[in-house]
């Protein structure tokens, strides 16, 4: 195909790749593994990266790896097939007692549901792994292999996630400009057959995800990244670390990360951005376009909640993978042996600021905090890295009540807020000068219960 000075990217018939057998074709994961024989080391099994609440549940999706275990005198995850039953929902045979936790629903307020088993269903596939479960029912194949080695393209409604084999894209005449948000065009099948690798400059064997990012300087917006890039791995069912990650950004602006330390949780090399292959024409075996940040009805960003229900397994999964990952752990006992010494409150006062405090630190003083405090703002999106029993305080929310109470129900932590107004009064008086949020002392009003609201 002639390039015509833009940017082509497209499926190819064939490639100079080992042939992938036919009842392999069009595969929605993979499983990266090294072989010994027949089957694998211990210190590469996939179950062992995860936190050890998750190794049944991915044992029972990803049977190869569980039957290698079971071969294996040295297995060290034996004991997890006493639970290969636990489920977390989206999987065909899942039955509900076997499902990971429910969510709680304590009123049926909603008109469109009529009692609180309905509430709870609705929320489990708005904001929980019922999510997961729909995507992967709307899965078709777009580009249909006709021979072994083909491409293939398998999208899930309106392109929002798609995964492709023997994947060209063609990035010799990139039209590079200062909007981010601009997309790739000529999306084709390509009308040659590549026998050898002369097509392409580069080839990449690595699993690769593509991921259209937002902003890298507000954790709010950057973890909206994380959660869909997790929920990516669970309809794609892979959780290896040895993935390339790829910003889908057209622009030539530098794309600045102040919480990039968080990508160890689900990559061991170094974020690729798409800039960095212009020129050339590049192959990829296997890749995964992940579920977007933001789009209409997605998860995190602006989801339509029904009312009343609290707590996702999903958003907790999250959480527990990246504590995990980033070698995060609590002081056990510590709140016990403060409010046994002292009738007071082990009271800690923070200021995350980047440059001062590397951001898993920040993470491991949220993971060990009961009660979290703060004004409105990106900061709060910590409370997803609370324990399941902390306590998120928001001073204030500065008109915008449902942002972080939305995200502390999908997390299932405790939510408090500012009731009685009169207790919050803007810092400029002066109406021509932009108002900022400001409280009065926090803690002159914390331990009094009048003017909080629990989610």
């Amino acid at each position: 195909m002639e390039p015509r000075g833009q940017t082509t990217i497209g499926t190819y018939p064939s490639m100079a790749f080992a042939d992938i057998p036919p009842q392999f074709i069009g595969l929605l994961y993979w499983i990266v593994t090294t072989a010994v024989g027949s089957c694998i080391t211990s210190s590469k099994y996939v179950a062992l990266s995860l936190p050890p609440e998750h190794r049944p549940f991915y044992l029972r999706n990803n049977p190869t790896e569980a039957k290698c275990c079971q071969a294996d005198p040295c297995c060290p995850l034996k004991h997890h097939f006493e639970k290969l039953a636990s489920c977390w929902g989206y999987e065909e045979s899942c039955e509900p007692p076997h499902r990971a936790a429910d969510p709680s629903c304590h009123s049926t307020s909603a008109p469109w549901v009529m009692n609180l088993e309905e509430a709870k269903q609705m929320f489990w596939q708005q904001a929980d792994f019922g999510y997961v479960k729909e995507r992967r029912k709307e899965l078709q194949m777009l580009c249909r292999p006709q021979h072994p080695g083909d491409s293939s393209l398998v999208c899930a409604s309106h392109m929002r996630y798609c995964t492709a084999t023997r994947l060209f894209i063609d990035l010799r005449n990139p039209r590079r400009n200062n909007d981010r948000f601009a997309e790739l065009q000529l999306y084709t099948s390509l009308p040659f057959s590549v026998h050898t690798t002369q097509e392409c400059e580069v080839v990449i064997d690595r699993p690769t995800y593509f991921m259209k990012l937002d902003a890298g300087v507000n954790m709010y917006h950057h973890f909206c990244d994380f959660v869909n890039l997790y929920i990516s791995q669970h309809v794609n069912n892979s959780f290896s670390t040895d993935v390339n990650i790829v910003m889908w950004d057209t622009s030539s602006y530098h794309y600045g990360d102040l919480f990039s330390s968080t990508w160890k949780a689900f990559t061991d090399h170094d974020v690729i951005h798409l800039k960095d292959f212009d020129h050339k024409r590049v192959c990829f075996r296997y890749a995964v376009f992940s579920l977007l940040p933001r789009m209409r009805y997605g998860l995190f960003y602006n989801t339509p909640l029904i009312p009343n229900c609290h707590g996702t397994a999903l958003f907790r999964a999250f959480s527990q993978h990246v504590i995990y990952r980033l070698n995060i752990t609590q002081h056990e006992n510590k709140m016990e042996r403060a409010m046994k010494t002292v009738p007071l409150l082990d009271v800690r006062v923070v200021d995350y600021k980047f440059k001062e405090i590397e951001f898993t630190e920040q993470l491991r003083i949220t993971h060990n905090s009961d009660v979290f405090i703060g004004m409105h703002g990106a900061g709060l999106t910590h409370l997803l890295f609370l324990p399941d029993w902390a306590v998120i305080f928001e001073l204030h929310n500065c008109g915008d009540d449902l942002c972080y109470w939305d995200l502390a129900r999908l997390r299932g932590v405790n939510y408090m807020t500012w009731q009685r107004q009169s207790a919050v009064y803007p810092e400029d008086k002066d109406s021509s000068k932009p108002s900022r949020c400001l409280s009065t002392s926090p803690l002159s009003h914390s331990l009094m219960p009048e003017p909080l609201k629990g989610a």
